[in-house]
């Protein structure tokens, strides 16, 4: 692991932290103390536990995947080459073809496409099509008719039969799996194999940390307060878009911008009367468990790792870990998210009502005011009939102040959106009837950072988060005083 430390005043300086973890690399099967620890879990069957813990390599992000990550954010590492845990002499399982790359079809507007969806063509104003429209639901949909498989799914289930169906009880299973994986791994071996971690001190100009952040190609990092060499929090695009909002509404401090420090931030939070994120942080040993429930606690979409130094004992950061990291880590390795069957719209996940939209002629500013207002990281983009042309993110505004330029923020949506990166990989759709297990199959092959559920006329309906998944398989049927 290379850690660079970004000052105010000198150069970058690399970091070598002499951090005992669990080794530089993975045991590639279970223990059987694992698998001990497993079988004897009071809340979950024997049965289902064997099965998934069974002597298959622990599947991890590969050295040299660069790209978004995290709820509509880029990674905070820039990783780099190194051999993968899994080559010729250890294949992945079948289960997880494509985990590592997967192949491209046809692109939108130079957009690459999911392997088996099909792009689309949706008319908007001027005759062109938004760049990186995924085919409806087709990427989720199970390879039978649709009328066909939830008829087999009716016939599956008995109304008059006492207790919980078949499908319930499957679903049950399924999310106890989960649970109990999630709690005999650890936030180290969710890792890619080799990463570079950038850290920002506090005393580093805003104009400064984003050209940081735009030159390694990430759009969150860790943030170290050097007097007292303590982790102080994480600096993402909310922190960006919490800064506009405050110069906008003062209008008359415009110019003292570029001034403006990272130690401000949690004065501009109190200022424009937004909540702040708490603060959370674990230890890179911890159970991955803990480390999800803490980030469902601070509602944070990340989570660094954090570990003391072996000769300093002074507070070290190590990586920091993202619930797309996650979802797909368990996507990888736990084959009972195929026992998630039941459709979205009767488990509950999403956000379904008072969703802030916009159209592609709204100024820029005006969807950041709802991105702040609503504490929200995207807002869909409709045409007049409601149906869905795009989602603007909250990362779509880095762009627009490359360089500490803010003029680019009276741009309608439709000219910012033009902005966007080349390899921008879309937007995914779903549709209320589909199901998590089909979710989890699209994380593993793809990077999606929320669904937008639609209907048969791609008219907007609700959003799933990657958030709401993971609340979803962590709290789902537990009783309401260990939420």
């Amino acid at each position: 692991m290379e850690c660079q430390m970004v000052r105010e005043d000198g150069p970058p300086e690399t970091l070598t932290p002499n951090v005992e973890l669990q080794g530089d690399k993975q045991p590639e099967e279970v223990s059987p103390s694992v698998l001990a620890a497993m079988a004897m879990a009071p809340s979950v069957p024997a049965g289902p536990l064997v099965a998934a813990a069974s002597p298959t390599p622990i599947i991890k992000e590969p050295a040299g995947v660069v790209g978004k990550d995290g709820d509509g954010d880029a990674p905070c590492v820039g990783e780099s080459e190194d051999k993968p845990l899994v080559g010729e002499d250890n294949p992945l399982p079948e289960y997880a073809s494509g985990y590592i790359s997967t192949p491209l079809a046809d692109a939108v507007d130079g957009v690459a496409a999911p392997a088996s969806a099909s792009p689309i063509i949706v008319p908007i104003s001027g005759g062109t099509a938004p760049e990186g429209f995924v085919q409806p639901a087709s990427f989720l949909r199970p390879r039978v008719p649709l009328g066909a498989a939830i008829q087999a799914q009716s016939d599956a289930i008995d109304p008059n039969a006492p207790g919980p169906t078949p499908l319930d009880q499957e679903q049950i299973e399924g999310l106890r799996a989960i649970r109990a994986f999630l709690k005999v791994r650890t936030s180290y071996d969710v890792l890619p194999l080799s990463f570079r971690l950038i850290v920002l001190d506090t005393t580093l100009l805003i104009k400064k940390s984003l050209s940081i952040l735009i030159q390694n190609g990430i759009v969150s990092a860790p943030l170290w307060h050097t007097a007292s060499s303590t982790f102080a929090g994480m600096l993402t695009t909310s922190d960006f878009i919490n800064v506009i909002q405050y110069y906008w509404q003062h209008s008359d401090l415009m110019d003292e911008i570029d001034q403006f420090r990272l130690d401000n931030l949690r004065e501009v939070e109190k200022a424009i009367g937004v909540t702040p994120i708490e603060t959370a942080s674990i230890h890179p040993t911890k159970p991955l468990y803990e480390a999800c429930r803490r980030m469902l606690k601070s509602r944070a979409r990340r989570i660094p790792l954090v570990a003391l130094d072996d000769e300093t004992q002074r507070e070290m950061v190590v990586s920091v870990i993202t619930q797309y990291r996650i979802l797909k880590f368990i996507s990888a390795n736990v084959t009972e998210v195929q026992k998630l069957r039941k459709p979205l719209y009767e488990i509950g996940v999403g956000t379904y009502v008072n969703l802030a939209t916009a159209n592609m002629e709204t100024p820029v500013i005006e969807v950041i005011h709802k991105l702040v207002d609503g504490n929200i990281s995207s807002v869909p983009i409709l045409d007049a009939e409601g149906v869905v042309l795009n989602v603007f993110e909250a990362v779509d505004v880095i762009p627009l102040i490359k360089g500490g330029v803010y003029e680019d923020l009276n741009l309608t949506v439709g000219e910012a959106l033009l902005k966007r990166s080349d390899d921008f990989p879309g937007i995914y759709t779903c549709q209320p009837h589909d199901r998590l297990e089909t979710i989890f199959d699209t994380l593993r092959k793809s990077r999606v950072h929320r669904f937008v559920v639609i209907d048969d006329s791609r008219r907007l309906k609700g959003l799933v988060s990657l958030s709401d998944i993971l609340r979803y398989i962590l709290l789902e049927g537990e009783p309401p005083e260990s939420r």
